[in-house]
């Protein structure tokens, strides 16, 4: 197992697994947010075993006044077919040790209201729901 940050020249891997967390999402569209959310030092790092992408984050670091200085995930995704063998809990154990060498107080992440098998592995990771998101389309 290797966990190393994915470059740009690996969009098709990632979109790969991506795709089925971000239904919906073209990877055209998945390539344009990619390059459009450098700016904020996003950051896509890969679990891999023998040279496949098993689990993937999207990660950056930010700072706010509620969360103060925190590792925001923004997507975290395992392989349909590696699911519920750790490889999540690796990742999660990672992002940990990531954000705290980044001087880092929290790991923050949304998660969707019909994920409520993600919901229970977050739970069971010592996650707490805190909010609720809002969002208005305009």
């Amino acid at each position: 197992m290797q966990i190393r940050e994915i470059t740009l020249k690996e969009l098709y891997t990632v979109y790969d697994v991506l795709k089925q967390l971000r239904e919906g999402l073209t990877y055209d569209e998945f390539e344009d947010l990619i390059y459009e959310m450098r700016h904020m030092e996003y950051k896509m790092i890969g679990l891999f075993e023998k040279e496949r992408l098993i689990t993937y984050a999207g990660v950056a670091i930010q700072t706010n006044l509620y969360h103060k200085r925190h590792l925001y995930i923004f997507d975290l995704v395992t392989d349909e077919a590696f699911r519920s063998c750790g490889y999540g809990k690796d990742m999660l154990a990672y992002l940990q040790d990531y954000a705290k060498m980044a001087a880092c107080q929290n790991l923050v992440l949304s998660s969707g209201l019909q994920r409520e098998d993600a919901h229970r592995f977050y739970e069971l990771e010592g996650f707490v729901k805190k909010s609720y998101l809002f969002l208005k389309a305009i």
